[in-house]
């Protein structure tokens, strides 16, 4: 990796107007001088998102099919950085969380991910976050955002953009399967939004988010995760 790395962020969104300027401000207030570019990757908004960061000179902005893994990989392939950093548009990294990445990197931790803290004070909730600090794959989401080294990612392949959902665990798990990426959970949590929650219910989500996890274990494809999805939300 290059003596001065820098980051570049990826940020897929759709229908997310209410949220990105916050976000966008957000990253410079938080980061130190390693943030090459924030490529935004819209999936076909329709709430003017695009007429909102068209002019904004602090990011690419790029369209793409819908998906997240499609709009993820396609901001990688755009991305000049030697650090991928994905990043959900309702989801605030900690102060100072570009540095952090740098340091973990240079010491071999080639991917990782920042601990949870929801904007909830619901108990299971806060539990969640606490539990997120574990660093075993069932305790990953997309949520927590993600960094890789660009390399590791394109040896990869990148994200599988059959996953219409599950598709950063999809990923992470094939992280966690190579030993050479030594995965950080940093201990610093990301402020991510409970809206899913609060507008589904937080146990009838949960429930869902459990049974597509085991699911998977036993095997399921992206067709049956996402079925299995639309059928029960």
């Amino acid at each position: 990796m290059n003596s001065n790395p820098c980051i570049s962020i990826v940020i897929p969104v759709f229908n997310e107007a209410d949220n990105i300027l916050t976000l966008i401000d957000s990253i410079y207030e938080n980061s130190t001088g390693f943030v090459h570019e924030i490529l935004v990757v819209d999936g076909g908004s329709s709430d003017g998102i695009i007429e909102l960061l068209k002019s904004d000179k602090r990011v690419q902005l790029l369209k793409s099919k819908k998906g997240r893994a499609k709009q993820m990989n396609y901001g990688a392939q755009k991305a000049k950085g030697d650090i991928l950093y994905f990043l959900h548009a309702d989801s605030f990294p900690p102060e100072d969380f570009d540095l952090l990445i740098v340091l973990y990197l240079q010491k071999k931790h080639l991917a990782g991910c920042f601990r949870l803290k929801f904007k909830s004070r619901h108990w299971w909730l806060q539990l969640a976050g606490w539990l997120s600090s574990i660093n075993h794959i069932s305790g990953r989401g997309g949520d927590q955002s993600l960094y890789v080294e660009s390399k590791l990612f394109r040896d990869l392949g990148g994200y599988n953009e059959d996953y219409i959902i599950y598709e950063d665990i999809e990923f992470i798990k094939r992280l966690y399967g190579k030993p050479q990426t030594r995965f950080k959970v940093i201990k610093k949590p990301i402020l991510t939004s409970a809206r899913r929650y609060e507008k589904t219910g937080v146990w009838k989500l949960q429930k869902v988010y459990f049974q597509i996890y085991f699911q998977s274990l036993l095997g399921a494809g992206p067709e049956k995760l996402y079925e299995h999805y639309k059928k029960v939300l």
